[in-house]
């Protein structure tokens, strides 16, 4: 990584921006300690998600204890993600993404404490409350950051971003497996993961600039706190921000419950064997990564607003195909079309929401649309088990169509900013040309 930089006020020619005075090298290491952010992110969740049974076993617990512990988590996220705004206007991006992501590791720390040393419940929860919390407000933070990287390096770059937090669950569930495999304690184990998200948010960071949500002059004259609050709860008032909502709740929705009801959908839905349903959700988690990563181009070349109305029709079709399949192979088939067609709503979402004249409203414009994402996360599998009890798993996954249906009627308030409808040849891609700055910088 570069050494740490700002580029200096002082030098900036009238009529440009901080992001214009990087060079190309400056601007490519920041994109990519974004994709680190990223999957830092990603492994500390599956770290954890790894390691689950033997919590579960060391402390003797059943299925409902498991879950209070886990809601510690999912409660610890909504905090984080309310709280992300006012931490980034205090500290910025560059110093909250550290202390979330400390916070995070601090509460691996914990958990693998209380789950392998010490056995304490209560001490699992606190430590998952913590990890919920960091986790919750790094996700705002990064894809704060992440849509200012993109924006000025100007290629679509959110969906390869959030391909980097599955790598980063990949990477963070095969050392899981692996410790579980060599009977390493789970103490040891994420105290070892906390280390290595720590050191590697420390030399990624010196990558970011400073100051980019500061370009309108945020830092110059904060206002009260009465009045940040006002402006953080006003985005909810906006009807195309809680439109770009209902698209990342369709679409967080089925990716949400794909996550926590597919496999079993396959076992007792279709009738197969518990190794098929585990190898299909290998194929949705796989289909939905390659989604992300080429998603980006296709974005480009077509703009939003299409390429989500393609991905919401897809993944109605897929679904739909999954649940009435007559054979196996067309439900596999659907499998892939579903994962594909959820692959790019949440990181359009983010992008959509962070697409805004004011930087200083981008974190809570991404805060709001995060919330409700995350509320689909959370809510999403409860509602399908309670509904699959009542009308079978299969029939509960209609729910998911009529809500991937919605979030493509609604995707037109994805659009770009500038009311392009796709970049085409007109976007500057790196080594494209075209003079960005004083400085030469081209991309």
């Amino acid at each position: 990584m570069p050494r740490d930089f700002r580029p200096a006020p002082a030098t900036r020619p009238p009529g440009t921006t901080m992001t214009d005075q990087l060079t190309r090298p400056q601007l490519l290491a920041w994109r990519n300690a974004i994709f680190v952010v990223f999957a830092l992110s990603g492994i500390s969740v599956a770290s954890w998600v790894a390691r689950i049974p033997a919590v579960r076993d060391s402390l003797g617990l059943d299925t409902a204890q498991l879950g209070i512990l886990i809601f510690a988590m999912s409660a610890g996220s909504v905090i984080g993600l309310v709280s992300a705004p006012p931490v980034m206007l205090r500290l910025g991006a560059r110093g909250g993404m550290v202390l979330s992501l400390v916070v995070v590791s601090a509460g691996l720390v914990i958990v693998g404490l209380g789950g392998g040393l010490v056995l304490s419940a209560p001490l699992v929860g606190v430590g998952l409350a913590l990890v919920g919390l960091g986790n919750g407000a790094v996700d705002v933070m990064m894809n704060v950051e992440g849509a200012a990287a993109e924006k000025a390096i100007g290629k679509t770059l959110m969906p390869l971003m959030h391909a980097f937090f599955s790598f980063g669950t990949v990477a963070g569930a095969g050392l899981g497996a692996l410790a579980s495999w060599l009977s390493v304690n789970v103490a040891l184990h994420l105290a070892v993961v906390a280390a290595i998200i720590v050191a590697g948010v420390l030399v990624a960071i010196r990558a970011v600039p400073r100051g980019v949500e500061d370009e309108s002059g945020a830092a110059a004259s904060k206002p009260p706190f009465r009045e940040r609050l006002r402006a953080s709860l006003a985005v909810w008032g906006d009807l195309r921000l809680l439109a770009i909502g209902v698209v990342m709740l369709g679409m967080a929705f089925a990716e949400g419950s794909a996550n926590d009801w597919l496999t079993l959908a396959v076992v007792d839905g279709h009738d197969q064997s518990n190794t098929t349903g585990a190898v299909i959700f290998a194929l949705f988690t796989v289909s939905m990564t390659a989604g992300r990563v080429l998603g980006g181009p296709v974005l480009d070349r077509f703009g939003r607003v299409p390429v989500l109305r393609v991905s919401a029709l897809l993944g109605a079709l897929g679904i739909a195909l999954f649940i009435f399949a007559p054979v196996t192979w067309l439900a596999w088939v659907g499998c892939v079309f579903w994962a594909v067609g959820c692959s790019l709503g949440f990181p359009v979402g983010m992008s959509a929401a962070a697409d805004t004249g004011d930087p200083r409203q981008a974190a809570a414009r991404v805060s709001a649309v995060a919330i409700i994402g995350y509320v689909a996360f959370l809510v999403g599998p409860p509602v399908l088990g309670l509904l699959g009890h009542e009308v079978g798993i299969l029939n509960a996954l209609l729910v998911i169509l009529v809500l991937v249906v919605l979030a493509g009627i609604a995707a037109p308030a994805v659009r770009e900013r500038d009311g392009r409808s796709g970049s085409g040849s007109d976007t500057l891609g790196p080594g494209q040309g075209g003079d960005r700055s004083a400085s030469g910088a081209t991309l």
